[in-house]
Order: structure tokens, then C-alpha cells, then sequence
């Protein structure tokens, strides 16, 4: 079965977007590390509807004007590692978790570095918000966008957020 994909160009520097029958199954980074994400049978489609939404979706996300994401995901992975994504996904916009935190809601405290590695492997960056994870004491660690990519979607989503605060819109910020 082929994936369909096309590129486009973004404040954090080209995408790669794939989609495969069931919805996005992949948003690549411009340096994405060779293997981090296996996929095969890529053939170019500008004009796939998924990839179309998804386009959309990041423009409007990168303007300040969306929050959460509508498009349907076809996340590809072990079950465990969809889990870890199923738990990225109930971060919200604006917060952070630490890799603890999340292997704890996942029942497994000490399953911090498998939660990790699966972090690592997530195909959906941005969409699933694998950027709003940081290190136990607050540092930013690893992200395939690149450490630099991960603080400015971070302080993107901050400064969204307080403004939306100033403005009176309920949209909570806790910064673990």
C-alpha cells in the first residue's frame, strides 16, 4: 500500500506530511534522522485531502489561531508506543509534562526511558505534541525538529496562551 506525501514550508522549516489510508501518519522534519520513522511507498499527492487538512490545520496552528488539531490520525507503532502517543495527545496546548510524569499516567513509573524512546519515535510531530515533554527539572531534551525547533513551539504556545488569558478566554497554562 502506497502513503501519499507532499512538503510544504513552515515556520520551523520544511514538513514532510504523510498520509496513509486511515488519516495523517506522518509530519517529518527537514533533518529527520534516516530511519527515525519507517516508512515506504511514498508518492507525491498535493492534492490529498488529509494532506490538504493537515496543511491547513499547521497554517492556522502557526498563526495563533488553533489550538487543537481535527484531522484523523493513522498512528503506525507498537501498542505501547501508541499509548505513549495516546497520553501526548491529552497534553493541551500552552502545558508540559516531564517524561516521569507521563510514564506514571501510563501506570509504569519506571518506565521513564521506554517512554522516552517511544517519544523519540513519534511519526505525527507537532500534531501529537511530543515538543510540550520536558526533562524532569525543566530543561528541554531531545526532539527531532532539534532543541531550537521545541523552544519555539513552546514559547509559541506560551505566548498564545497569555494572550488568550488577557483577553479573558478560559484556557488554562500550567508549565510543569
Amino acid at each position: 500500500m502506497s502513503l501519499a506525501y507532499k512538503r510544504i514550508n513552515s515556520p520551523v522549516g520544511k514538513l514532510t506530511l504523510v498520509a496513509g489510508k486511515d488519516g495523517l501518519a506522518a509530519i517529518l522534519w527537514e533533518n529527520d534522522r534516516p530511519g527515525r520513522v519507517h516508512l515506504s511507498g511514498l508518492v507525491r499527492d498535493e492534492a490529498h485531502p488529509v494532506l490538504s487538512k493537515t496543511e491547513r490545520q499547521l497554517e492556522e496552528y502557526f498563526a495563533g489561531k488553533r489550538k487543537r488539531f481535527s484531522v484523523a490520525l493513522d498512528m503506525r507503532g507498537t501498542p505501547f508506543q501508541k499509548n505513549v502517543w495516546e497520553v501526548l495527545l491529552a497534553i493541551s496546548y500552552g502545558e508540559t509534562r516531564s517524561y516521569g510524569q507521563l510514564a506514571m499516567q501510563l501506570g509504569n513509573p519506571s518506565a521513564v526511558r521506554a517512554v522516552g524512546a517511544a517519544i523519540g519515535r513519534n511519526p505525527i510531530s507537532i500534531i501529537v505534541p511530543c515538543h510540550r515533554v520536558i526533562g524532569a527539572s525543566g530543561e528541554l531534551t531531545g526532539f527531532a525538529g532539534g532543541l531550537e525547533t521545541k523552544a519555539y513551539l513552546l514559547r509559541m504556545e506560551e505566548r498564545v496562551a497569555l494572550t488568550a488569558v488577557a483577553a479573558g478566554d478560559e484556557l488554562p497554562i500550567k508549565m510543569a
